[in-house]
């Protein structure tokens, strides 16, 4: 069984249905008002950015551990879903800040960071991208997301560390229950989705890895012919 296809599926049900009732069934934002059902959006997308980026980090620990093309096939799939999720992360908060604090981009510290972050995890699959030997490839772009990864809890705790636009952390007993079922299943459903996508392209990249690590040695000289009865 494809479970890659199995998490795609089930995780477009569970976004479909979780956004479904965050529009519909949920109440609007005690403060924002209609504005407030990007939540349903924007945080989930967040949450799973960070679980992803974590996942990044434990890969890119175990492609240097073990040295294994399987672990980096699966840290490129991871650090890309990473990156894009982090990218829809930005858009969505700024598609938010406009109406609620009146601008599209403000130097917040959680923004500041989460740009960095998108950054930084950018850099490493431009390394990747510049580098042709797999063997190089692994070490240079696992060291990166490491070092890379020291941001993320930041981002995930500058709302506490600092003063920030971004409200506090929030939790089931601060949530109306009408508004956290929806937001729950949204997360999961991203989370599936997300995670399916990324098991898909690491078998793309794994793939690739294989190709490059199996084919022949090319001569020294690409340009030298060596004819019949020349060979040492």
């Amino acid at each position: 069984m494809k479970w890659d296809f199995v998490l795609i599926a089930l995780g477009v049900a569970l976004v479909a249905i979780g956004h479904y009732m965050g529009l519909v069934v949920a109440p609007p934002e005690a403060m924002m008002g209609e504005v407030g059902r990007i939540l349903y959006v924007h945080v989930p997308t967040a949450w799973v950015a960070l679980c992803t980026y974590l996942v990044a980090f434990i890969l890119a620990i175990g492609s240097l551990w073990t040295g294994r093309y399987s672990w980096d096939a699966k840290l490129e799939g991871a650090v890309e879903g990473g990156v894009v999720l982090n990218a829809l992360l930005l858009c969505q908060g700024s598609i938010w800040a406009r109406p609620t604090w009146g601008v599209w981009w403000t130097w917040d510290p959680r923004l500041t960071t989460s740009a960095v972050m998108v950054l930084s995890f950018g850099a490493v699959l431009l390394l990747r991208h510049l580098l042709e030997d797999p063997k190089r490839r692994l070490t240079v772009s696992a060291i990166p997301t490491i070092v890379a990864f020291v941001n993320v809890p930041i981002v995930y705790m500058s709302v506490k560390w600092w003063r920030t636009l971004h409200q506090p952390f929030s939790s089931p007993d601060t949530v109306e229950n009408t508004m956290v079922l929806p937001l729950r299943i949204a997360a999961f459903g991203m989370l599936f989705l997300s995670w399916g996508l990324i098991w898909a392209r690491s078998k793309l990249a794994e793939a690739r890895l294989e190709a490059e690590t199996s084919a022949p040695d090319l001569p020294a000289d690409i340009g030298q012919v060596i004819l019949p009865g020349e060979e040492s």
